[in-house]
């Protein structure tokens, strides 16, 4: 269950009030159980990353971190399903950059999902969108409070403090999601290929 006043859901991969040897190893090694692309949280800061994968909003988890989707893959398995019903050899090539006719870039697709031949000669492709949820307020200052001592703190409520963070789907999905969407999707529908969307 959600504490009311704690902003933070999941810390490294884990639950706030997951006391379990491998959520406190995670914590203090600063580690991404997620498919980071290494072992470590890189989030904002690489010295020092913002280890929150899940906010608090009104009582529901939500994921604010690109990464924490990629848990056991299942988003590729999903698309899979939904680009190349029942084909088995896939491939996923992340960042992968789209061009213009004119070679000008037109922005980076996050996965772009290829099926393949026994040979590795591409079939068909599909492109992957994914866009965790933006924060407004302060995250940092409740995350650091939190790993100053997570088993204490775990129950704080934070709700009193200036810039209490909140889940600002406005800005993630109107200012930012909804333009890459057209944009890319405009070149994406001339191939006749599909895009899916994780939010």
């Amino acid at each position: 269950m959600i504490n009311k006043g704690q902003p933070l859901v999941e810390v490294f991969g884990f639950s706030t009030d997951d006391f379990s040897k491998i959520a406190i190893s995670h914590r203090d090694g600063c580690l991404c159980p997620y498919n980071n692309g290494v072992p470590k949280c890189t989030k904002d800061k690489k010295d020092s990353p913002l280890g929150v994968c899940t906010l608090n909003h009104n009582g529901v988890p939500t994921i604010i971190c690109p990464i924490r989707f990629r848990e056991d893959w299942r988003i590729l398995k999903d698309a899979t399903e939904f680009f190349f019903k029942g084909v088995k050899k896939t491939r996923a090539l992340k960042e992968v950059r789209l061009k213009m006719k004119n070679g000008q870039s037109a922005g980076n697709i996050d996965v772009v999902l290829v099926s393949h031949d026994e040979l590795g000669r591409v079939i068909d492709f599909g492109a992957i969108e994914i866009q965790a949820v933006y924060v407004s307020g302060n995250i940092r200052n409740p995350f650091e409070a939190y790993m100053k001592n997570p088993q204490k703190n775990y129950k704080m409520d934070w709700t009193s403090e200036a810039h209490y963070p909140r889940a600002d789907f406005l800005s993630s999905s109107r200012k930012r999601l909804v333009p890459q969407l057209m944009y890319k999707g405009r070149i994406l529908q001339d191939w006749k290929k599909k895009q899916a969307v994780v939010i």
